[in-house]
């Protein structure tokens, strides 16, 4: 039974309850032996413009004993109204309550989205905790690339998904399948022991974690034999076919458009960057698969735009020659293209001048440090000129602003890097003005470096409050002078982003606590409550700069070391050494292979492959 008017009409947004969009999938309810609801722990909005949540939605829908739905975090008013009225969380496709499926699915893209899906879980109806569910609740599971630290969520997981789903699923089906052909005399536990079986796939009940006497990780060990020591992230060799008949919002998403994704993965080798160094090695479609899926798309959702994703849509292979071909194939439907991820030089500038936008209001890059020695510590060097010549480019097409991404408290950041940020703005300007004869509009989004686990970085210490205030002075100072405000996120949400980041399975007790006394949409600075977060800690004995302050040693235990995602930890080390050394390290697309270890484990390596 759908949610009431009496509700609808009394909270904003409606449509994003309701369901009923073109394109979506409803099957006969009785007739679909088994039942899953896609969750995205976000509002609709946003969640509709994840990749991940439509690729799912059509594997699992194409099979004709399977149903997928959606169901996303219903906003603060409707949770409230759902709840006062005793109505439980219900799917969109079928206004079905969640306890009624066989499996709920969340993407953990985000870690202040956690609490969101306790939120989610007791609206339904289901117990958080995976321990207090029993054969009448569904299989809770999560997968996304928080999964593959899966510790701070062990307690609401029944097992999680690591890695790339889509050759995965196959044989999860056929495991429920068999589950639910035996209901009488298979049981829950036996289910999870199976499913563990299945590589790629993590049931956090079948292990037992261990701490030394100082409180840090010491080991995590299988308690039965079903369960691996090691868990493979699942890497497909080729991308499955695009998504072309997607659900079309009935209301604007955060992206309001078509996406096509045009590769997976990044071989630049960002020591920052977590999805380039565990979303490895990288596969590209070919420009006809991409071209015929734009057509099918555009006829199918009547969408005007385009976008190509990818991680770094620049490297793509001959990315101009695949613009040229969707111009000359759909210029006269007047579709625009849209290219994100671009990376800082001119021949961006120059692609994105070709598109068929007709739009010339901004533009955006991500220099992330301000001086060339950072650059070459986090492995993403830029030169000056380049920057400079592409700046120069854009403004000479008739670009009116210019956004730039940097990070505060990079590992060995000193004040001369600080200042570095305000030099290069300061140059940036100079090219403006001497272009167009007036300041150019110059917006700086500064955000604070989180540590990532199974990255170069996963064992240096995030930089202080005090630290990051100070410098946060620095710039403000130095750039008010120039015109130009810098904004940022404020420091306690990237603090705690941080401590469940690289967290392990003692956090379970913080969330939970966190999300008992109020904690939701955590990630919205309109609601997110720091001193409930430090109250939860206090309760719980655990001190969360336990988990940010202290730099950890390459050889220590680490709460994820049971997750291999192909990428060795002998390559994290020598990339953490050069580093710290200020060395730079070449993209393999170019250069001999950097030897990851991605190549042993998947014989994809892109060097051998080019």
């Amino acid at each position: 039974m759908a949610y009431p008017d009496s509700i609808l009409f009394n909270v904003t947004k409606p449509a994003r309850y309701t369901g009923g969009e073109w394109n979506s999938v409803v099957k006969d309810w009785q007739k679909t032996d088994i039942k899953i609801v896609l969750s995205y722990p976000d509002i609709y909005e946003i969640g509709m413009s994840n990749m991940a949540l439509p690729i799912l939605y059509e594997i699992l829908n194409r099979q004709p004993d399977v149903l997928a739905e959606r169901v996303f975090a219903p906003w603060v008013d409707m949770a409230s109204a759902i709840k006062e009225a005793d109505i439980p969380l219900q799917s969109l496709e079928s206004s079905h309550p969640l306890s009624e499926f066989d499996v709920v699915g969340f993407s953990l893209g985000y870690e202040l989205t956690y609490t969101n899906i306790l939120n989610m879980l007791h609206l339904a109806k289901i117990p958080p905790l995976s321990g207090d569910r029993d054969e009448s609740h569904p299989l809770v599971i999560a997968g996304g690339n928080c999964a593959l630290n899966p510790e701070p969520m062990a307690d609401f997981i029944d097992f999680f998904v690591i890695g790339d789903a889509e050759e995965l699923l196959p044989k999860l089906l056929d495991c429920l399948r068999e589950f639910k052909s035996k209901k009488d005399g298979l049981c829950r536990k036996e289910l999870l022991k199976q499913l563990a079986t299945i590589p790629g796939i993590y049931v956090p009940s079948l292990y037992t974690v261990e701490y030394e006497s100082d409180g840090t990780f010491k080991s995590i060990t299988p308690t039965v034999h079903e369960a691996p020591q090691v868990i493979k992230r699942q890497i497909v060799a080729h991308l499955p076919p695009p998504v072309t008949k997607p659900v079309v919002p009935f209301i604007e998403a955060t992206h309001d458009r078509a996406a096509i994704e045009i590769s997976r993965g990044c071989s630049r080798g960002c020591r920052f960057c977590h999805a380039g160094m565990t979303y490895r090695p990288v596969r590209q479609r070919s420009h006809e698969e991409v071209l015929e899926a734009a057509g099918e798309i555009i006829d199918n959702t009547g969408y005007d735009e385009i976008a190509l994703v990818s991680l770094s849509t620049s490297d793509y292979h001959e990315i101009d020659k695949l613009v040229e071909k969707m111009i000359d194939r759909y210029g006269e439907r007047n579709i625009a293209l849209s290219l994100p991820s671009l990376r800082l030089m001119v021949d961006s500038v120059k692609l994105i001048d070709s598109l068929p936008t007709g739009r010339k209001s901004g533009l955006t890059f991500a220099p992330e440090a301000g001086t060339r020695r950072l650059q070459r510590v986090i492995n993403k060097c830029i030169p000056e000129q380049e920057i400079l010549d592409t700046v120069s480019a854009a403004f000479e097409r008739g670009w009116k602003s210019l956004k730039l991404y940097f990070m505060l408290g990079l590992p060995t950041e000193t004040d001369d890097d600080i200042y570095g940020i305000i030099e290069l703005v300061e140059k940036i300007r100079a090219v403006g003005r001497g272009i167009s004869g007036r300041k150019p509009n110059t917006r700086l989004s500064l955000s604070t470096f989180v540590p990532k686990p199974h990255t170069p970085f996963q064992w240096v210490a995030m930089d202080s409050e005090e630290n990051i205030k100070r410098k946060q002075n620095i710039l403000k100072s130095g750039l008010q002078r120039k015109d130009v405000n810098p904004s940022w996120q404020d420091y306690p949400r990237s603090l705690l982003e941080a401590v469940i980041s690289r967290g392990d399975r003692r956090l379970g007790g913080v969330i939970y606590r966190a999300w008992q006394k109020g904690a939701c949409f955590d990630g919205w600075g309109e609601h997110f409550k720091f001193d409930i977060w430090l109250d939860a800690f206090r309760e719980q004995g655990i001190d969360p700069y336990f988990y940010t302050q202290r730099e950890r040693h390459p050889d220590e235990p680490l709460p994820w070391s049971h997750i291999d995602t192909g990428v060795s930890i002998e390559f994290l080390k020598r990339e953490y050494k050069r580093a710290i050394e200020g060395k730079e390290t070449p993209d393999c697309r170019d250069h001999p292979c950097n030897a990851c270890g991605i190549e042993k484990a998947t014989n994809l390596c892109i060097y051998k492959n080019s």
